[in-house]
């Protein structure tokens, strides 16, 4: 907020450190302890003022006569105001009554002008009565802790002024013991949605004002531990080694004797003051790992208090350009995890929470970037049990300096010193004891300045157990990684092959030697916004081939969508400008691997196939008695074996199953397969493959059930054609052009009804198939931007207008042997156009349709896609396959598709995305069936090209015109008819949103393509 004339003496509205601060304790763990604790959470009075009452500018917004502090009195009479939940946000509290949510990106919502914030600052008021026992008194002290308020806070408590808060998501404890009593005591807070700190606290998320964490009256009993720090180690190799703690315990003198035990490793040790205090050395103890989370229950106890901790031995260390954990080189498969709920925000709900870690341990995701602030300290706990390697970040960002080239960022400024050091110290303090945790993080974009680097001396002189991490370190000045966000892939292979003789980006000689030196690892990368990302794979195999390469974090986890609803009670997911902003970064918040309801979304499944830890491949040696046929198990993990899967094994012919079976995982000598071993296995002898194709699948699934997922979970597939060679299919050849020009004009020839097995024409024109009226083949270019084709390829594929071409058929021709139309396709002002020559035949009783798309010269673009689309009555609701699935796919994004038999309804073949846009695109298919109100009606049966592609197809309620025309899936229109796109090519994905374009070998550039086609029905 604007500094009132007190708070301006000491600057303490930058933080909550100094003069201005109260009562405020030291940065301290969060610990389970069981010293009496009383949860003030739960209804609090709570009234929302438009502007800071006290501050400059901020006069007149109190009721009439109340005081400045009025709130503060035991007396006041808060019996008209409403009540609120705490913790909650309040613009999600109220149905609108209390503001609504804002979302940006990178801008202020408010204009630059730091510290100061405008005198419309909605300033929320809460209250509350609460009983305090009477065994209290006997505390040495009580302190009242917040562990999250957004974003500035002022404490009373019996009318007694306690103190301010800064930090959004940094805990603050206050010293209460002289101003609470035993009875009733009434509890005063005051908070500010916008103050310096906003300017801090830029984080790409919603603006979501209120006391969103817990609140927690805690006594301190005499001779009680304030803190403690179990700091572990390991050394070793294997499953077994030596571990040694080093406590670090703060209490007073009255505390002691102090014993810590550890149970199962036998430690029962007791020290007799401070100065007796000492390491541990455990002469054989399990490691904690990400995958092998061990963990040791601990004990530090005072005769006043015991405080319980779990205890992960492990030791971080960099050695050259190595991040090693217990010895071993770790590659990251994380992801970059915000704390969202579509319904409570940022509150924290431990079962979504554990549900969502869950979900990544599905996924094969084993590490979290805490993007970009401390999380709720029950998250640490669930990472240290599931197993997670995590970089904890501070809350810091200053995104929105950017746009001024960095003038006046607080990061440089000496003002704000002491503000970017208590950030980083009540962040690590209150994290310190998580094994989970092997890197700090200073912050988020904040440019770079001498603030930031005082924050990494600190951390450094604090624990140097772990390294730390900054992106915007871009000289490796202060941090120990080199760390960039959406570097491209070229750019990424010449980071891991080390050009020792190039400057990096923005550094001298001397930098780039210094960056050159350490580990490498992507904070951000393959943005996850809408359909997409492509080309996760090219990433993969280059952290495979350079070990300097340690992998990365996906930008994002979650979509952040705000579960709202319209006024007939449709339920949406809403973006930015959802709310009325003033400036918003649109659907941006919208780049999460999982949709805003906890569905994974196609690109979660691929970047689980391509990541997986137990990487399946295929050889085959020749032998008297036939080929021999292996299947390759490499164990990528970091130290777990390969004891807890089998490998599951079928064989289908044309997607029906013939054979199935099981081999175990085994190394050379017969035991599991080790972390960082490969072993080949010999496949049996399948039964001899005749017509049809004939696939072999490797899946690699859980022996037994585990906390995060069921037994025959699938942690990783693969595939082997085992097909013979078949004779090409002949289907039509190519339209004879004197045929077709034999048509002087348009129609001449195709007077009246022609009917060709399932079809009916009118005038040359397709009118029925299977008894069912349609429309089509037309020609289609155009799909639904999506996120990741970004506004640029939107414009200039709009700008050729191929989302609205126009037909012109130049000569038709049909009689009992055939239908041959030609049309020419164009937009308005434009010159470029496409030709595709229509030709249906009857060959054998079977009917045949060959589209040959021809483009004109001129074209200097990509296309979206190229294939054509047929219009038929909603009636048709279901689709089955033969080809790759069972999700969609696309070229750069084709590892999680496995060919197969599927089947699916018309809702279910669309993915919701929160912003509507090209989705449900299947590929490769062989056969297609659809059915007609619930019955078996069409059947489409597809030829290979000369180079041996087949089509893909989408079948929709909407055409991609109306998807890409709507901002949210329910402004969709009323459908009336189904769409089924025949693709014979399609556009990679990318992940162009924030990142690279999609990669050369995957981009549709305009070329002749050929779809062949066998129709009839089904069933």
């Amino acid at each position: 907020m604007t500094p009132s004339p007190a708070d301006s003496a000491d600057a303490s509205y930058i933080t909550s450190r100094g003069p201005g601060s109260g009562r405020r304790s030291a940065a301290r763990s969060w610990l389970h302890s069981d010293a009496p604790t009383q949860s003030l959470n739960g209804m609090w009075r709570f009234r929302l003022l438009p502007g800071a009452p006290g501050t400059p500018g901020g006069r007149g917004v109190l009721p009439a006569g109340e005081a400045v502090e009025g709130i503060a009195e035991e007396a006041f009479d808060d019996s008209s105001w409403d009540e609120i939940p705490v913790p909650a946000h309040w613009v999600l509290e109220g149905d609108g009554h209390y503001g609504r949510p804002i979302y940006t990106n990178v801008q202020f919502p408010f204009p630059t002008d730091a510290p100061h914030v405008p005198d419309e600052n909605p300033t929320g008021d809460y209250r509350r009565s609460f009983e305090l026992p009477e065994s209290w008194t006997a505390a040495e002290r009580i302190l009242l802790r917040f562990d999250g308020v957004e974003s500035r806070y002022k404490v009373w408590l019996n009318g007694v002024p306690i103190g301010v808060g800064t930090g959004s998501r940094l805990a603050q404890e206050f010293d209460v013991t002289d101003a609470v009593r035993p009875g009733a005591n009434v509890l005063a807070v005051r908070v500010h949605q916008w103050s310096a700190s906003s300017y801090v606290e830029d984080q790409d998320q919603w603006w979501l004002p209120g006391i969103f964490r817990d609140v927690t009256l805690q006594a301190r009993p005499a001779g009680g531990v304030d803190d403690v720090w179990l700091r572990t180690s390991f050394s070793g190799s294997g499953d077994s080694g030596t571990g040694r703690i080093e406590p670090e315990i703060t209490a007073g003198g009255g505390a002691f004797p102090v014993t810590l035990s550890v149970p199962e490793l036998g430690v029962d040790v007791t020290w007799n003051s401070a100065a007796d205090v000492a390491p541990v050395v455990i002469a054989a103890v399990e490691p904690w790992s990400a995958e092998i989370p061990r963990l040791y229950d601990a004990t530090v106890s005072s005769a006043a208090e015991t405080i319980s901790l779990r205890l992960g031995f492990r030791t971080v260390e960099i050695v050259g350009d190595r991040f090693l954990i217990n010895g071993r080189r770790v590659v990251f498969h994380g992801m970059n995890r915000h704390e969202t709920h579509p319904d409570r925000g940022r509150v924290f709900d431990e079962e979504f929470a554990r549900a969502d870690l869950a979900l990544m341990k599905r996924f094969n995701v084993n590490a979290i970037r805490t993007s970009h602030y401390p999380p709720h300290p029950r998250l640490l706990d669930l990472a240290d049990e599931m197993g997670f390697w995590v970089i904890l970040e501070c809350d810091l960002e200053t995104h929105g300096f950017h746009a001024r080239n960095w003038v006046g960022n607080p990061s440089d400024d000496p003002a704000w010193r002491d503000a970017f050091v208590d950030r980083i110290e009540r962040t690590i303090e209150r994290d310190k004891n998580h094994p989970s945790i092997v890197m700090w993080s200073l912050g988020n974009e904040a440019g770079t300045g001498a603030n930031l680097a005082a924050m990494a001396a600190w951390a450094h002189a604090r624990d140097s157990s772990r390294p730390v991490h900054y992106e915007g370190d871009y000289t490796g000045a202060y941090t120990d990684v080199y760390s960039r966000m959406y570097s491209s892939v070229p750019e990424t292979e010449a980071i891991g092959r080390d050009d020792s003789g190039s400057l990096l980006l923005g550094c001298s000689a001397a930098e780039s030697a210094r960056q050159r030196s350490k580990p490498f690892i992507l904070c951000e990368y393959v943005h996850a916004m809408g359909n997409g990302p492509g080309a996760i794979d090219q990433y993969e195999d280059l952290v495979d081939r350079y070990p300097r390469l340690h992998g990365g974090f996906v930008w994002e986890w979650r979509d952040h969508g705000i579960r709202t609803h319209t006024e007939d009670g449709t339920e949406f997911f809403a973006y930015g400008g959802d709310f009325g902003e003033v400036v918003h970064d649109g659907n941006f918040v919208m780049d999460g691997m999982v949709l805003s309801d906890s569905t994974p979304s196609p690109g979660l499944f691929e970047y689980k196939q391509i990541v997986a830890p137990l990487r399946l491949g295929f050889e085959t040696e020749a032998s008297d008695g036939g080929a021999r046929r292996f299947v390759s198990v490499a164990n990528l993990r970091h130290s777990a074996d390969a004891s807890d899967v089998v490998l599951r094994w079928r064989t289908e012919v044309d997607g029906v199953r013939s054979e199935s079976g099981e081999l175990a995982v085994s190394g050379a000598s017969g035991k599991a397969l080790a972390a960082g071993e490969s072993a080949r296995l010999e496949l049996p002898a399948f039964a001899a493959p005749g017509s049809g194709e004939h696939w072999l699948t490797v899946e690699v699934v859980l022996r037994k059930h585990t906390g995060w997922a069921p037994a025959g979970h699938v942690i990783s597939s693969a595939q082997l054609d085992l097909s013979v060679p078949a004779p090409a299919v002949r289907g039509p050849r190519p339209v004879a052009s004197g045929r077709v020009e034999a048509g002087a004009a348009a129609g001449s020839l195709a007077a009246g009804t022609v009917t060709l097995g399932a079809a009916v024409f009118e005038d040359g024109r397709l009118v029925s198939l299977g008894g069912v009226s349609v429309a089509g083949p037309r020609l289609e270019l155009w799909r639904a931007p999506t996120d990741n084709d970004g506004a640029a390829s939107a414009a200039m594929w709009r700008q050729a207008g191929l989302d609205r071409l126009t037909a012109r058929v130049e000569t038709v021709s049909a009689d009992a042997e055939g239908v041959l139309v030609r049309t020419r396709y164009a937009a308005a002002d434009r010159a470029e156009s496409v030709t595709v020559d229509e030709q249906w035949q009857l060959m054998d009783g079977d009917l045949w349709l060959r589209l040959d798309m021809i483009p004109s010269a001129g074209w200097d673009m990509v296309w979206p896609r190229l294939g054509v689309r047929f219009d038929l009555p909603g009636s048709v609701d279901r689709a089955s396959w033969f080809g790759a699935g069972p999700r969609e796919s696309y070229p750069d994004s084709m590892h999680a598709a496995m060919i197969g038999r599927y089947s699916a309804a018309i809702g279910d073949l669309t993915v919701p995305y929160a912003k509507p846009q090209e989705s449900g695109h299947r590929s490769a298919v062989r056969s297609l069936e659809l059915d007609n109100a619930g019955a078996p009606w069409l059947r489409i049966d597809t030829v290979p090209d000369a180079r041996g592609r087949r089509p893909g197809f989408t079948l929709a309620r909407h055409t991609a015109q109306e998807v890409s025309a709507a901002a949210h899936p329910h402004e969709l229109p009323p459908s009336k008819h189904s769409y089924l796109y025949l693709d014979a090519a399609q556009h990679g994905l990318g992940s162009r949103a924030c990142g690279p374009d999609v990669w050369p070998d995957f981009m549709l550039r305009p070329e002749a393509r050929t779809l062949t086609l066998r129709i009839g029905t089904a069933g």
